[in-house]
Parts: C-alpha cells; sequence; structure tokens
C-alpha cells in the first residue's frame, strides 16, 4: 500500500483538462471474465488507480452483452453502500465502446481463503477462525439485505464474489446477472430488438442466470418468477463451504449439477467434513438456508443475518431444535450467563468461609 505524496494532491489541474477515457492512462492487465476485462489505469486528474472494466472487443457488438454491461455499471452504482463498490464513471472512449470505472479492490475473497484453509495452510487458517468467517458473512448478507430493500436480487453469490481487505472491510462483487424487480413480465428485465426482430431478454423464461455449483433449485429449473430466497440459498451455499471447506455440489457436468440442486437431499455438513468439528447451530441455520422449497428457507437475508448475530452473541438460533438437545440449551445457557454464575459461585464461597472461620473462633 502506497503513501499519498504532496505532489499528487496539490499538483495543478490545466484548463484544458482530459475528460472521459482519456484521462486513464497506465493500463495494466488485472482480471478477465467471460464477457468483460478489468484493468487497472491511472486517473490522471485525480491522481489515483482506478478499475476499469470494458466489454471482450469481439462482443461490442452483442446488444445483450451491451445492455448486461449498462445495468451492472448501473446497478451497482444505485445500491451505495460500504460492502459494493464505489462506481466512478459510466462511457464511452474514443472508438465508442461502452467502459466505467470503479474502485480498486484490495484483498483475498473468500474462494481463496477456503481453499488455501483445505489445502492445509495453518497461517490462513489462523486469521480466519470459523468466528471471523461468520462475521464475513453477515457483513456480506447485510450488503445483500440493502440491495433487496432496493429491488435487487443479485443471483451469483458465491465465495469468489466476496473480497475482505487488508482493513476487515467486506465487499459483495459482480452485480452483472442482477435482476431488478417491478418489471412489466417477470424475469424478462430489459428487452432489446436486433435485426431480425426477435425479442431477446436478459434473461428469458426458462434461461438459467447464475454459476452452476452454487444455484438455487429455481435458479436451476429456470424459474422466472424466483425472488430474495434464491439469494438466501446461495448464501447458505457458502456458509456450508465456510463450515465444511468443501463445496456442496460435486458434478463434473452441468447436468449432474442440476440433478444435484433440485433433486439430491442435502448432505449435512457434519456428515460432509467430519474432522471439523460443525456447530450444531451453525449446521442448522446452513440447512435451513438450502431448504429446496423456498417456503422452507429464511423468508428474507436480514433474518439469516438475525439468526448469525444469534450465534455469535452465545444466544439461541431460530433454526436450532433446541426442545431435542436440553443438554446443549443448559450448556448455552450457562456460557451466555457465565459472568453472573463465576460471581454467585465466589459470593458463595465467601459466605462458606466466613461461617468456618467464625465457627472456628
Amino acid at each position: 500500500m502506497k503513501n499519498i505524496r504532496i505532489e499528487q494532491t496539490d499538483k495543478d489541474l490545466p484548463k484544458h483538462w482530459l475528460s472521459g477515457s482519456m484521462k486513464y492512462d497506465d493500463f495494466e492487465p488485472l482480471t478477465e471474465g467471460g464477457s468483460a476485462s478489468i484493468r487497472l489505469a491511472f486517473d490522471k486528474n485525480l491522481q489515483r488507480t482506478v478499475a476499469y472494466k470494458a466489454l471482450h472487443p469481439h462482443l461490442r457488438d452483442s446488444e445483450l452483452d451491451n445492455k448486461r454491461f449498462l445495468r451492472e455499471a448501473r446497478v451497482t452504482a444505485l445500491i451505495p453502500h460500504p460492502g459494493t463498490v464505489p462506481v466512478y464513471e459510466l462511457g464511452r472512449d474514443r472508438n465508442g465502446e461502452l467502459y466505467f470505472t470503479m474502485k480498486k479492490i484490495e484483498g483475498r475473497d473468500l474462494r481463496a481463503v477456503i481453499m488455501d484453509m483445505a489445502a492445509g495452510d495453518l497461517d490462513v487458517a489462523r486469521q480466519f477462525p470459523l468466528s471471523r468467517l461468520i462475521d464475513i458473512l453477515i457483513s456480506a448478507c447485510q450488503t445483500v439485505a440493502y440491495a433487496h430493500a432496493h429491488g435487487v436480487i443479485h443471483r451469483d453469490l458465491k465465495p469468489a464474489n466476496i473480497t475482505v481487505g487488508e482493513f476487515g472491510e467486506v465487499m459483495v462483487l459482480d452485480w452483472g446477472l442482477a435482476k431488478v424487480r417491478g418489471e412489466v413480465q417477470p424475469d424478462i428485465d430489459m428487452q432489446v430488438t436486433g435485426e431480425t426482430g426477435l425479442s431477446l431478454a436478459l434473461t428469458q423464461p426458462g434461461r438459467r442466470a447464475g454459476t452452476p455449483l452454487y444455484m438455487s433449485p429455481e435458479q436451476a429449473r429456470g424459474d422466472v418468477t424466483l425472488d430474495e430466497r434464491t439469494d438466501v440459498f446461495n448464501l447458505g451455499s457458502i456458509l456450508y463451504e465456510m463450515l465444511t471447506w468443501k463445496g456442496l455440489i460435486t458434478a463434473e457436468t452441468i447436468e449432474q449439477a442440476m440433478e444435484q440442486i433440485t433433486e439430491r437431499p442435502t448432505p449435512l455438513p457434519s456428515e460432509a467434513a467430519p474432522e471439523r468439528e460443525i456447530p450444531l447451530e451453525l449446521e442448522a441455520v446452513c440447512l435451513k438456508c438450502l431448504e429446496k422449497d423456498p417456503a422452507a428457507r429464511y423468508q428474507t437475508v436480514m433474518e439469516l443475518a438475525d439468526d448469525l448475530q444469534r450465534y455469535r452473541d452465545r444466544e439461541e438460533v431460530t433454526a436450532y431444535d433446541y426442545q431435542h438437545h436440553r443438554l446443549k440449551r443448559a450448556m448455552l445457557w450457562a456460557e451466555h450467563h457465565r459472568v453472573h454464575l463465576v460471581g454467585a459461585g465466589c459470593a458463595i464461597g465467601g459466605l462458606v468461609i466466613g461461617l468456618v472461620i467464625g465457627s472456628a473462633t
């Protein structure tokens, strides 16, 4: 991390200053996806490095990909939250091609963290104990809940799309498959018409949107009426990996993945990773997220976040049936009230000692 220098903050801005894409320089490759690339670029006006995202050249004439690109930029800009990436600018470069710039994100994504722990990296395991992973997930839930409150469903939540910064900041990335609530027809979000006159859509009925290994059952079926509860399922998949250090779906083909997601009973985290000593309450929270029927899940992401926070506060979580685990419940109560119990024990001990000394004299 570089220090800010005085020549950056006090450098004069010329009268004939550069605007649009012309103010960016010193491009360096950062990462590539299926439809776009992200490069680092230096903003000569503000004297800072930004992330510069643009469509791949071969997609420049694709109306569908251009619409998706615009949606990603605008959705991200319209849900300003500490857990979303600030968008700085949307425009076209000197060749007329779309780009947008955003904050350069520093940190590690959860996928890399979990893979390192699964590979036996003790340093990473010490940096990311389960308690910290749950706190990270709570932060991600709050960001997603904020988006839901503004009518946006992410639909592609997975460990690779959640990053943790050096100073603890948690960011939810990649809103390129977001669904915006309130369109005239469910899930036919933005329509464009090509030269053939055929109607295309960002998410057509029956067209699966999302990453196959993290899809909810309704995503796998191509359900046109999916809602915020699909994000609850995706967050449950992330929790499953946090608990087990393994993926929920282990298919080799998309067809096998779809069958596992829609038909196969959800494996218990404690059975998938018996060596991990997974807390029963967190297993119950995870399984409630991963119910095949959306009506059986947490109905909002904030309900999930609240249950996770109850676990962190050593309180009872709503997903766990304590009636069948009375001993566990008693232990939980004792842990939650241990300060009072210790104080009472000391007081009783002092009273007994006083009585003994008094009787001896």
